[in-house]
Formats: C-alpha cells, sequence, structure tokens
C-alpha cells in the first residue's frame, strides 16, 4: 500500500504525475493544520519520513514485481514531490511551479539523476526523485526570491 501510494500507483495514464498532484493538494490541505513557523520545518520532516519510509516496501516491490523500478510503485514521487514543496508559499502559482518543475525533472532525469536510478533496490527508487524534487526545490526558490518579488 505504501509504495503505490494507497492505490495511486495504479491509476493511469501518469501514475507518478497523479501521485505528484495528489501530494501538492494534500500537503495545500494539510498546511492549513500547521502553524505558519512550523510550515518548513514539517515540509522537510515529512520529505525525509517519506523517502526513508518508502525505502523499504519499494525494494520488496521490486523484488516481487521482478522490474527493476515498477512504474505502480509511486512513493518515489511522494518523496520528491514533497522536497520540491519545502518553503513553498501556500498560493496556486507557486504550488504549481513546483509541481511542473518536480515532474520535469523526473521525466527528463538530467545528470546525474539517471545514475542515483542506478543505485540498489529501493535506494535507486527513491533516490532518483529525490534528486528531481532537489533541483525542484532549487530552482523554486531561486525564482520566489529573485524573480517572482
Amino acid at each position: 500500500m505504501l509504495a503505490t501510494f494507497f492505490g495511486v500507483g495504479y491509476l493511469r495514464p501518469g501514475p507518478g504525475t497523479y501521485a505528484s498532484a495528489i501530494t501538492v493538494v494534500l500537503w495545500w490541505a494539510l498546511s492549513r493544520f500547521i502553524a505558519p513557523a512550523w510550515l518548513i520545518p514539517a515540509a522537510v520532516i515529512a520529505s525525509a519520513a517519506i523517502t526513508l519510509l518508502g525505502i523499504p516496501p519499494s525494494t520488496t516491490v521490486a523484488r516481487e514485481s521482478g522490474q527493476k523500478d515498477p512504474g505502480f510503485v509511486v512513493i518515489d514521487e511522494v518523496a520528491g514531490q514533497m522536497i520540491a514543496l519545502i518553503g513553498v508559499p501556500l498560493a496556486w502559482k507557486y504550488l504549481l511551479a513546483g509541481f511542473i518543475l518536480f515532474r520535469g525533472f523526473d521525466i527528463l532525469k538530467p545528470f546525474p539523476l539517471r545514475h542515483l536510478e542506478r543505485l540498489p533496490e529501493g535506494i535507486g527508487i527513491m533516490m532518483d526523485d529525490v534528486g528531481a524534487g532537489v533541483y525542484a526545490l532549487i530552482l523554486l526558490q531561486l525564482w520566489i526570491h529573485f524573480v517572482a518579488r
């Protein structure tokens, strides 16, 4: 259940896009219950927890399916998308930008993300999306601080 993000990984087409979009909406909704001073720490903790908790079930599903990176495993997209949203204002344009940037980096896999994908089992499944989330986070924060003002 965790590897498929409670079945989202079985949605077609584009289960990773569904997982990312649902993550953005869930973060937006849940953030309403978090004090503003705790938004960044909560996003960091959630990102780290999802990443660490996603490795074992991703490994298990990859082994059992006989696939290196099964397309229905989408917990990696949830982790990467959460990373992209760290410190992002909760306005629709920033959330949408974070979504687009993360999905773009996740799909294109610029250097060295393709190499991270080659790490063993669940670590490889998770780390390329973590890297895509970090790329999106950096670009989005640069945009917020230098362009969007």
